[in-house]
């Protein structure tokens, strides 16, 4: 038989089995992808809550039918790598990473859910805007060139012509991401060192970190008690034309409190664990079935110290300033941020929260809010 022979014999097979694979029934999976802030660590005690988060959902059994990806952030370990954080080195290539990772697995019908902390933040929801202005490849062109591709794209800013080309040729015609959650996302992907941070936010300028049209729910805890500018956060604001669901919650403690990055700091992980027992609350709301009694793995006391802003490299910021809150009609307080501010006599911002009875399960370190309007 002559090559030619063959070679149509081959192209007709592969024409027969991709005409049969409609048959294949394949179970919708819910892609997760979370992408940790820096120095995050998956050691036990020093997990963030995106780590706590990853660990819990990966050992969810085949059943839950999950796609799960997780990255840590840039490690500050030493001076040597100093410049990595300075500048905001690596977020690009963790955008690019996850993206291609969710192209070469997601289908049609799949559920799309997208969890950050700090940098990580930012990065999840500059990946919901690579999907929004670019688009998501169809897994058979998910190449490393295509998804290169995307992101030079994606970097040139509004969508353009070039890109609605490449989206009609190479990407589904629609995704939607049903959930992006985020803990305290911060404003500069650099380190806001004297004239530095001038340049390396305008570097990354072109990320849209806004809430796009495929997104239908956000949410978003906020540090109530950061001052330090190097962690300035960055929130979203509310559209007239967005139909999604969107909270935005101020929380007590720091920037480490309410992302969980207290660094192995027990004492303070009741405090932490509001926020993070909060998050996880609307990932199952939105799909994901956690373990019966998830909860009491993540005791709760509004009381409980917080781990600070003079820990480790936290004392070599000296720029700081209080928080702007309340800013937009999205925002409100969470019901700790009453317990604990009155209780130690300190003024509560005067923007809404949840109605005053749900405070009154704080006292057994679980927090069960009377009315938890997560969203589904």
């Amino acid at each position: 038989m002559g090559i030619a022979r063959r070679t149509w014999d081959w192209l007709r097979g592969l024409r027969q089995t991709e005409a049969h694979q409609p048959s294949f029934a394949r179970v919708p999976l819910t892609h997760v992808i979370i992408l940790d802030g820096t120095n995050s660590s998956l050691d036990a005690g020093h997990e963030t809550h995106a780590g706590l988060s990853y660990k819990m959902l990966s050992r969810l059994p085949a059943s839950a039918h999950l796609s799960l990806y997780y990255e840590a952030g840039v490690q500050w370990t030493t001076w040597r790598n100093t410049h990595h954080v300075a500048f905001g080195r690596g977020i690009n290539s963790q955008i690019k990473r996850a993206y291609g990772y969710l192209a070469s697995r997601y289908h049609p019908g799949d559920r799309i859910i997208f969890l950050g902390y700090s940098r990580g933040a930012f990065a999840v929801r500059s990946l919901a805007g690579v999907i929004d202005r670019v688009g998501l490849l169809q897994g058979r062109y998910a190449t490393e060139r295509n998804v290169e591709q995307a992101y030079r794209l994606y970097r040139k800013g509004a969508r353009t012509g070039a890109a609605a080309v490449f989206n009609d040729a190479y990407c589904h015609p629609t995704v939607d991401i049903q959930m992006v959650g985020v803990w305290d996302t911060v404003k500069a992907l650099g380190v806001r060192l004297p004239v530095l941070w001038k340049l390396t936010e305008e570097q990354h300028a072109f990320h849209d970190h806004s809430l796009s049209d495929n997104v239908r729910h956000g949410y978003h805890a906020l540090a109530l008690d950061e001052t330090r500018e190097a962690f300035e956060p960055v929130l979203w604001q509310s559209r007239a034309d967005w139909h999604g669901r969107l909270e935005q919650v101020w929380f007590p403690g720091t920037h480490g409190d309410v992302g969980g990055h207290i660094d192995g700091d027990e004492d303070a992980r009741p405090l932490a664990n509001l926020s993070l027992v909060w998050m996880l609350a609307r990932v199952e709301k939105n799909g994901v079935p956690l373990p019966e009694g998830w909860r009491a793995r993540f005791p709760c006391d509004p009381m409980a110290p917080s781990v600070g802003l003079n820990r480790g490299w936290g004392r070599l910021f000296l720029l700081r300033h209080t928080r702007v809150v309340g800013a937009d009609p999205s925002e409100t307080l969470h019901p700790s941020v009453y317990h604990r501010r009155v209780t130690a006599g300190i003024a509560v911002p005067d923007i809404p929260m949840p109605p005053l009875q749900s405070i009154q399960h704080m006292s057994t370190g679980l927090l069960r809010p009377v009315q938890d309007h997560a969203g589904g």
